[in-house]
């Protein structure tokens, strides 16, 4: 038996669960816990299939819109950490749906930057993706037409507002840093009293992952970024290392996912993980590429990661006392 070729595994770090998708996950499971199944929730409650149907076999039930939850259940439903547009939590609170809500505080704060604009009387500019459930949480904060969405940077070049001199920006929590960077430069030199966050929108988890794979991506041949298609913050990591020049640069879900005949001449492999991607992924990866390759696995790390964001209140473990 002919010995497996050596291949570098260059692991970037941070990779994978942000403090917003535990806090998203664990609220969900002390949900189950304390209630019992089933727990209804609304939208994937992070895009990941591999958590998505690690809930349902716990009983989680997801839908998309709260109609398909039946008439008068006792059983909690949960927003997911994307954030949900206002109308969403009254029509639960008029259904008398027990609600509980699981959206990042990081996409919080998004959502109460806008409200604070709203509120002394600017025109609002949303740097995101149309139909990206957090954009579409972001722009149900405010009344129709509050908010106009700007997806590129030609958007941002001839957009025309109503007055130049009254407006504001907030951005989607998971976009590419440098693709955000070039719009707002570009809003900024048009409309120079423009108002910004006090503090960048784009999430830590985000720009902490874009930053392990800008310094990952220019020293292997490939790159694999575990994550899911309708993920924003990993397909953004994929597109960063094709940015940064590395030649193979894929989206996988799983190990079963990967083509091989794409990693045929590979000596190095970048990994990395969006920040709904659990680990045990990688990890599965990892012993796909063992059983071809003999590893010699070494970590990148661009930032240190120490955040925590504190469960909803009625699931806190104290609330069990109360």
């Amino acid at each position: 038996m002919s010995a497996k070729p050596d291949l570098k595994i260059v692991l970037c770090s941070p990779r994978g669960f942000c403090a917003g998708v535990v806090r998203a996950i664990d609220t969900v499971e002390r949900a189950l816990d304390k209630y019992g199944a089933p727990v209804y929730v609304r939208h994937e409650i992070v895009h990941n299939k591999y958590v998505v149907d690690g809930l349902k076999k716990k009983g989680a039930i997801f839908v998309e819109e709260l109609a398909e939850i039946p008439e008068n259940t006792s059983a909690p439903v949960v927003f997911s950490a994307h954030g949900v547009p206002k109308s969403v939590p009254a029509d639960a609170q008029s259904r008398n749906l027990f609600s509980l809500d699981a959206t990042c505080p990081l996409v919080t704060k998004v959502h109460r930057e806008a409200a604070i604009h709203f509120k002394r009387g600017r025109e609002i500019f949303l740097i995101g993706h149309s139909h990206h459930p957090e954009v579409v949480g972001t722009l149900g904060q405010l009344p129709t037409g509050a908010v106009t969405l700007i997806e590129t940077a030609e958007d941002a070049k001839t957009i025309s507002p109503k007055d130049p001199n009254n407006l504001a920006f907030v951005t989607q929590t998971t976009l590419s840093i440098d693709d955000t960077a070039e719009i707002v430069a570009l809003l900024k030199e048009r409309f120079p009293n423009i108002n910004g966050p006090h503090k960048e929108d784009i999430c830590y988890a985000t720009t902490n992952r874009q930053l392990a794979v800008k310094k990952v991506a220019p020293v292997v041949d490939a790159l694999i970024v575990v994550g899911a298609p309708n993920s924003s913050n990993s397909q953004r990591l994929r597109e960063v290392a094709e940015r940064e020049g590395c030649k193979i640069a894929v989206l996988a879900q799983r190990a079963t996912d990967i083509d091989w005949t794409k990693f045929g001449n590979i000596t190095s492999l970048g990994i990395t993980a969006g920040a709904s991607a659990p680990e045990v992924i990688v990890e599965e990866i990892m012993d796909a590429f063992a059983e071809r390759y003999t590893l010699h696995v070494e970590t990148v790390s661009a930032a240190e990661e120490n955040e925590f964001f504190p469960l909803p209140r009625q699931v806190r473990p104290e609330a069990a006392a109360e």
